[in-house]
């Protein structure tokens, strides 16, 4: 009895774990509830997409909670800053991806009218393809969405939208935080946006142009280097292997050339200086290029308004890229260039880029 006794004293002698935490808690009226056990901490602040960072409140357990007003349904990114070191939330395993700065995120539902919610419609899918850069030097990957009832085996072509993420994403962020596959499977069902192929590469010519600090963005010989490599990475590497591999037109009335931020920027450049490829050009919240456009568009004038089926260039009001975008604008319009202008709610962030996808889509081919 006395060694039963003694056997079971070390499990009656551990201290009371504590209470697991759920967080995010999203709520029925659509407030959601973050928490963050950090007993040590002086202050724990929440950085919310689209949102001013907010400062959280302890408990006796050493929790830290707040809740946020009703917030509009839709898919938001998030981080917790405790004594200044910002943290993932350890206990919600949704993340996304990012070289510099992952975080945590969570989905506010919405109604089924919502493009980037899931709905009972036909599917189309996501294919993942490796290949070795001799142009970059280095191993790579590209994302290529196909439509619902898209045959390999069929003789039906396809037009083709090259869709560029931004700085320190990976190349999988437009469908792991853009939704861009929901995004075209709704559009597509609705019979607002025709079927076509999507193309998602990895968007650095010059992957040392990718720092903490950003000094890549800053130094204007680097990031030339990284467009200009991209560049011909996309045209002798990607654009072959999309072309022998999938059943797409070759005709630059069936291709579209499209991205955000540091993708943005890669848009205009590579679409605007190769309009014998490119019928259809769009950016959203281009940043990060040269605003000598002169240098940048040598030859573009008044002549590319024949060739341009679409110049769409969108930017949000709040975003810190509006003013470079503005004086873009004001550029093209002095050069006799006809462009489609976007300015909307919002800053530099996905929940404007979801939806300016979903206004392009529409507009393609």
């Amino acid at each position: 009895m006395l060694l039963s006794l003694l056997a079971v004293a070390p499990m009656l002698a551990q201290p009371a774990q504590p209470a697991p935490i759920i967080s995010p808690e999203v709520h029925a009226d659509r407030t959601v509830t973050f928490r963050f056990r950090d007993p040590n901490a002086k202050e724990v602040l929440l950085s919310r997409e689209g949102a001013q960072k907010s400062a959280m409140q302890k408990d006796e357990q050493g929790v830290w909670s707040i809740t946020t007003d009703a917030l509009d349904p839709d898919i938001y990114r998030y981080t917790f800053l405790a004594d200044g070191v910002a943290s993932i939330d350890p206990n919600n395993s949704l993340t996304t991806p990012n070289m510099l700065n992952t975080q945590s995120a969570f989905h506010v539902p919405g109604p089924a009218s919502l493009v980037w919610e899931i709905n009972d419609v036909p599917r189309g899918e996501v294919h993942r393809h490796f290949y070795r850069s001799s142009i970059v030097g280095d191993d790579r990957d590209f994302f290529v969405y196909t439509p619902p009832g898209y045959d390999p085996a069929a003789k039906k072509q396809y037009p083709v939208l090259y869709l560029f993420h931004g700085y320190s994403d990976f190349a999988n962020a437009w469908t792991a935080l853009g939704y861009a596959n929901v995004i075209l499977d709704n559009l597509i069902a609705r019979g607002q946006a025709k079927p076509m192929i999507v193309v998602m590469p990895l968007g650095y010519g010059a992957p040392d142009f990718v720092t903490r600090n950003a000094t890549g963005l800053r130094d204007p010989i680097l990031r030339q280097r990284n467009y200009e490599k991209f560049r011909d990475a996309l045209f002798t590497e990607v654009m072959p292997q999309v072309e022998k591999t999938y059943r797409v037109a070759k005709d630059r009335n069936s291709r579209a050339i499209a991205g955000l931020s540091m993708g943005g920027a890669e848009s205009l450049y590579v679409g605007l200086n190769a309009l014998d490829r490119f019928a259809w050009i769009a950016s959203f919240s281009a940043g990060g290029a040269s605003e000598d456009f002169a240098a940048t568009f040598p030859s573009l004038d008044s002549s590319a308004n024949a060739k341009l089926r679409l110049l769409w260039i969108a930017c949000g009001i709040g975003d810190g890229q509006i003013a470079s975008n503005r004086k873009f604008k004001d550029w093209l319009t002095s050069k006799d260039v006809k462009f489609t202008p976007v300015e909307t709610p919002g800053g530099h962030t996905w929940l404007v880029w979801r939806r300016n996808l979903a206004e392009l889509a529409p507009l393609l081919f």
